[in-house]
């Protein structure tokens, strides 16, 4: 009967390995739902998991892994030397000594009466149109025998990339009408006028800009009729380089 009594005893003190397995399995179900649910690093959590492991089974521990961070290099904008610069300038000069070229060529019955010039500088070249060919007294709209020359210049520069303005002008003489209140309106409808007909002919419309400057800017004086006349003028200047890019300046707290 005593030795029963002791085997009953050794029975009952082994029972908290049952409340310790339960312990373990409980704690062990907390980790893995802080593991699911956080948001900490996959790295750090896969060391975790490895120790966690090791812990249960009784592995020793594997070495840390270490995370290879991808080296970002810089790529370095090309050196152009001052040879290679003066070989694109060059280039560039007698790409649009090209365009001079073929547009002289397109207007050249115009230009020996002196009706049209055709000029060329660092800036770009400029085609000058006499008004009195293009338009009527006071007037936008493009007269018929102007439209044939204007097409010439539109092919020459169709194929071309460089941007385009188109300017026009008036001599001092005021105007006061219900189409044109003011010379500044007269002179924007005027460019306007010639961009919509390079526009119908093949250039690309994003190159061209439309800008009307008045009376202002004129190249002789308006005290002659001669004068006035050669004011009134509209003027395609081709661009030799692409415009410089524009960045907003921050503003700086004083």
């Amino acid at each position: 009967m005593a030795r029963r009594k002791r085997e009953e005893d050794r029975d009952n003190h082994e029972r908290w390995l049952i409340s310790y397995s339960d312990f373990i399995t409980l704690l062990f179900a907390f980790f893995v739902v802080m593991y699911a649910t956080s948001s900490i690093n996959e790295g750090k959590y896969r060391v975790f998991g490895d120790s966690l492991s090791n812990a249960f089974l009784n592995k020793p521990a594997a070495p840390p892994r270490v995370e290879k961070i991808p080296k970002v290099v810089e790529k370095k904008k090309p050196v152009v030397t001052e040879d290679e610069k003066k070989l694109l300038e060059e280039q560039r000069r007698e790409r649009m000594r090209g365009i001079a070229q073929d547009i002289l060529s397109v207007m050249s019955p115009l230009v020996k009466v002196g009706k049209v010039r055709v000029m060329q500088s660092n800036v770009g070249v400029t085609v000058e149109i006499n008004a009195s060919l293009l338009f009527k007294s006071g007037q936008a709209a493009l007269e018929p025998d102007s439209v044939k020359a204007l097409q010439a210049v539109a092919a020459v520069l169709k194929d071309d990339n460089h941007d385009i303005q188109v300017r026009g002008y008036t001599d001092d003489a005021p105007i006061s009408t219900s189409s044109f209140p003011s010379n500044w309106e007269l002179s924007s409808a005027r460019a306007a006028s010639v961009v919509r007909l390079f526009a119908d002919n093949g250039v690309n419309p994003s190159r061209m800009v439309v800008e009307g400057y008045a009376e202002n800017d004129p190249v002789d004086s308006n005290s002659t009729p001669e004068g006035r006349s050669r004011n009134r003028r509209v003027t395609i200047l081709i661009l030799a380089a692409a415009p410089e890019h524009v960045t907003d300046i921050p503003v700086t707290e004083k």
